[in-house]
């Protein structure tokens, strides 16, 4: 096989997983995450050993 035609078949591979994933357990919700940065967001820290009072 050639180059090409190598490359287009790991990506069509790639595409088939992901499609394969997202039918299987859903799309993510981008809005129920956590902030990734809750500076001055008024959220309470949580999950740390420093946290604890």
């Amino acid at each position: 096989m050639s180059r090409p035609r190598v490359a287009l078949a790991a990506l069509g591979a790639l595409a088939a997983l992901v499609v394969w994933d997202a039918a299987a357990s859903g799309l993510p919700e981008p809005f129920r995450f956590p902030p990734l940065l809750a500076l001055g967001s008024g959220a309470a820290p949580s999950g740390a050993h420093c946290t604890a009072n």
